[in-house]
């Protein structure tokens, strides 16, 4: 077996429960088959790059490898949020052409999806990079990095090794580790924040922004690729996983920690594009989608470096929504235990339609995006069908998909300046 020795089996107060019927034998065929064949890791720490030559990787840091190399300035930052845990920023503070006023620069806060870090908005040459291109328009850009990604595995008791580590969902990204990038940022610069997400940097956002906790350090928000309601979703990986309760198995058998690139969760994840009959090693096509716009040498730098850890709880959490189509807190699995947790039998809803009417909104999904699926979006769109129109911009690109809005060569022009005007009106 692939177990890691020092992840004893983990447990969310009794709540992860074997599936039964057609979902369950799909479920332990998988696990069968996952203990069954050789783990990515056997084939090297990125078996699907295997006779590659050697990706540029930020093991000395996001600065050092992806920004610095430009000619940019850029500082490394450590949050701490109220849980303990302890997050990696990156500051831009000015473009290539200089600082200019810094008290007149505005701050944009991006935040990536899931499974992958900061680095993944920076594979792209320098003119087409979001955060390089906000920098040279004027932004004091920072860039967000989330618990469990490779330079926020800190905790100031915890280690990654405990399974207490992982015992968290993307509610406490929310409740936690916004609040601290915000607290921080602002802080700093005296400045309310344009916040920028991109698929799950959206659904944080969303959750955030309808709770009033932000909104108070908030100018505006711009949300590419916007995820909030899942039930559409049409990847191979996101769709099985989901519904084969492959994070419940990953849960049951011990595995805190939700890592792709190796272990059981790697095991599973071969085990289910076997199953579908696809390309396990096409990553990012497995995960987000055929994408229109990206290059080998970005999708090469993309899997040097992505996907990143999650917490399996996380990925419960994600195919709760994904299954029950709605969009609430964590579901501990019985009445009791959620009472025990929130006080009432079923988790606290978010109310997506309780962000202020009046909060500059942009948002921008694609025609092709298998994860924000153009039904589930037009249902996100009409929780916002009483947002002042004059607050609300909304961008349709039909041959855009998920990865698109990242490191589409095209981005620039078709999104990004977009972006950067809209943030510009908000002054």
């Amino acid at each position: 077996m692939y177990f890691l020795k020092e992840t004893p089996p983990i447990s969310f107060s009794g709540s992860v429960m074997a599936p039964s019927g057609s979902t369950g034998l799909l479920l332990w065929v998988l696990i069968f088959f996952a203990l069954s064949i050789t783990p990515l890791e056997a084939r090297g720490p990125l078996g699907w790059l295997a006779g590659k030559p050697p990706q540029r990787t930020a093991a000395a840091g996001i600065c050092a490898s992806s920004v610095h190399i430009y000619g940019y300035k850029c500082e490394e930052h450590d949050v701490v949020t109220q849980d303990g845990y302890i997050l990696n920023m990156q500051r831009i503070p000015e473009g290539r052409a200089g600082a200019g006023d810094m008290s007149k620069k505005q701050p944009v806060l991006i935040q990536h999806g899931i499974l992958v870090d900061g680095m993944s908005w920076l594979l792209n040459p320098a003119d087409q990079n979001l955060p390089l291109i906000l920098a040279d328009q004027g932004f004091d850009v920072w860039m967000g990095n989330t618990r469990g990604t490779r330079f926020s595995r800190r905790h100031k008791y915890l280690n990654p090794h405990q399974p207490a580590f992982w015992n968290w969902t993307w509610d406490e990204l929310v409740s936690f580790d916004l609040p601290a990038m915000f607290d921080h940022i602002h802080g700093l610069t005296g400045q309310k924040i344009h916040y920028l997400g991109h698929s799950l940097g959206t659904l944080i956002g969303f959750a955030s922004f309808s709770e009033k906790g932000l909104v108070d350090k908030l100018r505006s928000a711009a949300m590419l690729s916007p995820i909030a309601y899942l039930s559409h979703m049409t990847t191979v990986i996101g769709d099985i996983a989901a519904r084969s309760f492959l994070a419940e198995a990953t849960a049951i058998l011990g595995v805190a920690e939700f890592n792709p690139k190796s272990g059981l969760v790697g095991g599973f994840i071969k085990a289910i594009c076997h199953q579908a009959g696809v390309d396990c090693y096409d990553l990012i096509a497995v995960i987000t989608g055929k994408n229109c716009c990206l290059n080998a040498s970005t999708i090469d730098l993309f899997l040097a470096n992505e996907p990143q850890s999650t917490s399996t709880k996380n990925m419960i959490h994600l195919s709760q929504t994904v299954r029950d189509k709605e969009l609430r807190k964590y579901n501990y699995g019985s009445g009791d235990r959620n009472m025990k947790h929130y006080g009432q039998a079923l988790p606290p809803a978010y109310n997506i339609s309780a962000i202020p009417h009046d909060l500059p909104i942009f948002f921008s999904y694609g025609g092709l995006d298998c994860l924000a699926d153009v039904t589930d979006v037009k249902y996100l769109l009409d929780q916002f069908k009483f947002h002042d129109k004059d607050k609300m911009d909304v961008q349709f690109i039909k041959e855009y998909a998920h990865a698109d809005f990242i490191m589409g060569v095209t981005a620039k022009d078709v999104v990004y300046n977009q972006v950067a005007t809209f943030f510009k009106r908000q002054s």
